[in-house]
C-alpha cells in the first residue's frame, strides 16, 4: 500500500527531507502542530491500523538511534541492535505484533538523519562487532521509494569493517541497491512462509517467487544474504509446504552467500487476539494449540514447536550444513531438542550470529 497522506510534523517542515519525500510522493500533506489530537483521531478511526499505514507521519526521533533488541530474560536472544529509522508498515500482516505494540499504530519516518549517522559514527569508533538492522519495527525496504536512507546507510557501513547492517523485508524494492558499494556489509534479507501463509496472512507482501528472485538479485550483486521463517504457522500440510520453500530457497540461492537463517515459531501477545479477529475475520492463525509461554505470549505447545523446528532445520542443513541455523526467541530445552545443542555450547547466540558476520562479511574481528 502506497500512504494517501503525507502528515508533516511543524517542528521538521523545514528538515531538506522533507522536501525531497514530499517531491516523491507528490500526495496531500498537512502540517501537524499538536500530535496529540491527531493520534486521537487515528484511534478514533473505524480501523485504527488501517488508518496509521495510509498516513505517513515526518517527525524526528527524540530519543536514541541505536537501541538493544527488546528481547526477554525467559528466552535466548541473539545481541542484535535496532537502528530505529521509522516505525509500523504499509503492508499488512494479520500477526504483526506492531498493531498492538503502538499507540496508535502509525507510519511514520525520522527524518534526523545527521543524528542517526552521528550515532553510527560514536559506534564504528569502538570498534566493536556489532549486528544492527532496520526491521525491528518497521520493514527495511518499504521506504525505498520515499527517500535515500538505505543507499546513505549501506555506502556508511561499507567505509568500516567491525559492523555489519541487516536489512529485513517482505518486499522485492531492491533495484536501487544494485549499483552501491556495499564491501559486504550489509546484508540483505527475507522473510520467508509459505504460499498459504503469505495469500491468507501476510497482505500486500511479495510472493514467495518473487521474494525469492529479488534474493538472487542481490546475490548476483554480491550482498551476503539472510532468512527468517519467522512466524513458522501450524496447519495441516504445513511440513509438506515448509519443505517445499527450502527447496525453493536453495533453488535460487547459493548456500556459501547464506550468512544465517533463523526460525521462530508464531507467538502473540494476547491483546493482539482481537484484532486479529476484527481485521482478519477469515483467519485460522490465532485458534491453534497454544499456552501463555514465560513471557505471557501465546506460544504453541512445545512438543509442537520442537517438531516443526527440527524437520525444517534438517531440511536446510541437508542442503547447506555449514550455514547458522538458530531460534528466536527460544528456550535451552527448545534448542537442545530442536537443533541438538544449546548456544552456550557454542559461546553463546551473540557470538555464533557474531563469528558468522566475521566469515561472511569479512568483518575485522581483531
Amino acid at each position: 500500500m502506497q500512504p494517501t497522506k503525507l502528515l508533516i510534523d511543524a517542528q521538521v517542515l523545514n528538515c531538506p527531507e522533507v522536501r525531497s519525500i514530499q517531491d516523491r510522493l507528490k500526495i496531500p500533506s498537512e502540517i501537524i502542530t499538536d500530535p496529540d489530537k491527531m493520534f486521537h483521531g487515528l484511534l478514533c478511526s473505524h480501523d485504527p491500523v488501517l488508518a496509521g499505514k495510509q498516513a505517513l507521519y515526518l517527525t524526528r526521533n527524540r530519543g536514541a538511534f541505536i537501541r538493544d533488541c527488546p528481547g526477554t530474560r525467559e528466552y535466548r536472544c541473539c545481541g542484535y541492535k535496532i537502528l530505529h529509522i521509522g516505525s509500523f508498515c504499509s503492508m499488512d500482516c494479520s500477526y504483526c505484533i506492531l498493531q498492538s505494540y503502538f499507540h496508535p499504530p502509525l507510519l511514520q519516518y525520522f527524518v534526523n538523519t545527521s543524528s542517526l549517522l552521528k550515532e553510527l559514527e560514536q559506534l564504528f569508533a569502538g570498534k566493536t562487532i556489532s549486528r544492527l538492522g532496520t526491521g525491528e519495527f518497521t520493514d527495511s525496504l518499504i521506504w525505498e521509494k520515499w527517500c535515500d536512507l538505505n543507499r546513505r546507510l549501506v555506502e556508511k557501513f561499507s567505509e568500516q569493517t567491525h559492523a555489519v547492517l541487516e536489512l529485513k523485508t517482505k518486499t522485492t524494492t531492491v533495484d536501487r541497491l544494485q549499483r552501491l558499494r556495499h564491501n559486504r556489509k550489509t546484508i540483505l534479507s527475507w522473510s520467508l512462509n509459505t504460499s498459504s501463509v503469505i495469500r491468507s496472512e501476510e497482505r500486500h507482501t511479495a510472493s514467495l517467487s518473487a521474494r525469492l528472485r529479488a534474493a538472487a538479485k542481490c546475490q548476483d550483486w554480491g550482498y551476503p544474504l539472510g532468512f527468517h521463517f519467522d512466524p513458522l504457522v501450524l496447519y495441516k500440510g504445513c511440513e509438506k509446504e515448509y519443505r517445499r520453500v527450502i527447496d525453493l530457497l536453495f533453488t535460487h540461492i547459493s548456500a556459501e552467500n547464506i550468512v544465517w537463517i533463523s526460525m521462530g515459531s508464531f507467538r502473540f501477545m494476547p491483546s493482539l487476539k482481537p484484532l486479529i479477529q476484527k481485521r482478519f475475520p477469515d483467519s485460522k492463525i490465532i485458534y491453534g494449540e497454544f499456552i501463555s509461554g514465560l513471557d505471557a505470549k501465546m506460544r504453541y505447545f512445545q512438543p509442537l514447536r520442537i517438531r516443526l523446528y527440527r524437520k525444517v532445520a534438517d531440511w536446510i542443513r541437508a542442503r547447506a550444513p555449514e550455514v547458522v541455523v538458530y531460534l528466536c526467541m527460544e528456550s535451552d530445552i527448545v534448542w537442545k531438542q530442536s537443533l541438538g545443542f544449546t548456544p552456550s555450547e557454542r559461546g553463546g547466540l551473540a557470538r555464533m550470529l557474531d563469528k558468522a558476520a566475521i566469515e561472511k562479511c569479512e568483518l575485522d574481528a581483531t
